[in-house]
């Protein structure tokens, strides 16, 4: 059954962008020990520069002109408000493709690609490799606001990702997705594989070795198992916290815009192939228009909840293995690198290409070498 879409144009009242102005003004900001970095999490000095820039300087309204030269609707699938992007290609016989974000990003990540993949022929590409872009904002996140009830864990964004697309037409298209997008993306191909051509992940995770697996590691291997094992020793305990209690850590960042910044820069600059220096891969532009879509829309507290339903629903990793080709593009300081062979356990690997640089954010990071990832293995199964 066709979906019921209703045109959406940005447009934040005046009086949201007052009273973010008063907040910041009024920041109270915690000490810091003498010497200390980014160690203990978001850095003071950074913090400080990064609250003045967007009280002072960051120009809401422009970012706001950006999104709206996209197609923007909002729809409802499975009692959910969702929004999505939906900019079709110039192209006729282009293949649709659906993009899930993840946390703490949205829909702003891919600004920089969605012209690219739509429109190849005016970007120097292939027009055969033309796609009509589906971006949703997941339910609880940004413009879709906040969810209302319980269970909304990625395999339920999953089945309502595969209504939506079913709903705008398309009975045969592709996904793409990286952090919980990858693992939404993972499920939907699981619930709808009928209508999938394939599926691309730009976050690969697997479950661990194969049993019986007795191979040696490589160097780049053994490198992306430590990096996976400091993360967890010594950057998520986020995820511990949005797993548990969810809305405990919300009262602090729906009332704190500058809480919220750090709350979410620090993991840019963490998950992010930037040696430290996260403005070296992001804009400040970039970064705090995607706060914004968190602080504007009070869903910081509700994406957290997608941790918490994960947890209590599935777990990051399926038992049924995805059938659909899958193609996997590893990014050097991405925060999971399984190998390979432990992924082929868990999907049906037929694409898998090691970026030469780029991070958790590779949208919106490294958007070239996503945009070209994305078109090679999608022509191997349009």
């Amino acid at each position: 059954m066709a979906l019921d879409l209703t045109p959406f144009t940005v447009a934040v009242p005046e009086a949201d962008l007052d009273d973010l102005h008063d907040r910041l003004a009024r920041t109270r900001f915690p000490a810091q020990i003498p010497g200390a970095d980014w160690d203990y999490g978001t850095e003071l000095g950074y913090e400080r520069e990064l609250v003045e820039y967007w009280r002072d300087t960051y120009d809401w309204r422009a970012a706001e002109a950006r999104l709206n030269t996209f197609d923007h609707f909002t729809t409802t699938v499975m009692d959910q408000h969702v929004h999505l992007i939906h900019q079709r290609s110039p192209e006729p016989d282009a293949l649709p493709l659906l993009i899930t974000h993840g946390w703490p990003g949205s829909v702003v990540e891919f600004l920089d690609v969605i012209g690219p993949l739509t429109d190849p022929r005016a970007h120097g590409g292939d027009p055969a490799d033309a796609f009509h872009v589906i971006a949703p904002s997941i339910p609880g996140y940004a413009f879709s606001g906040p969810t209302t009830e319980r269970g909304w864990s990625p395999r339920r964004v999953a089945e309502a990702w595969a209504a939506l697309m079913a709903g705008l037409g398309y009975d045969r298209y592709g996904a793409q997705g990286g952090d919980w997008g990858a693992i939404i993306t993972t499920h939907l191909g699981l619930v709808d594989p009928a209508h999938l051509v394939g599926i691309h992940l730009n976050m690969v995770i697997a479950a661990g070795p194969p049993e019986g697996d007795t191979g040696e590691l490589t160097a780049t291997e053994l490198e992306g198992l430590a990096d996976m094992g400091k993360y967890f020793e010594t950057d998520s305990g986020y995820m511990q916290i949005q797993a548990t209690k969810p809305q405990t850590v919300g009262y602090a960042l729906e009332d704190s815009p500058a809480g919220l910044a750090a709350w979410i820069v620090e993991k840019f600059r963490s998950w992010s192939d930037c040696g430290g220096d996260v403005e070296s891969a992001f804009t400040r532009d970039q970064l705090l228009t995607n706060v914004m879509l968190y602080w504007l829309t009070g869903t910081a507290h509700s994406s957290a909840r997608l941790y918490y339903e994960n947890r209590v629903a599935e777990g990051w990793t399926t038992r049924e293995k995805v059938q659909v080709p899958t193609g996997g593009a590893i990014y050097p300081r991405e925060i999971i690198r399984p190998p390979r062979r432990w992924a082929e356990a868990n999907y049906n690997i037929t694409h898998w290409q090691e970026q030469p640089r780029g991070g958790h954010f590779a949208a919106m990071e490294q958007p070239e070498l996503f945009v070209d990832d994305v078109r090679a293995f999608f022509r191997t199964v349009r």
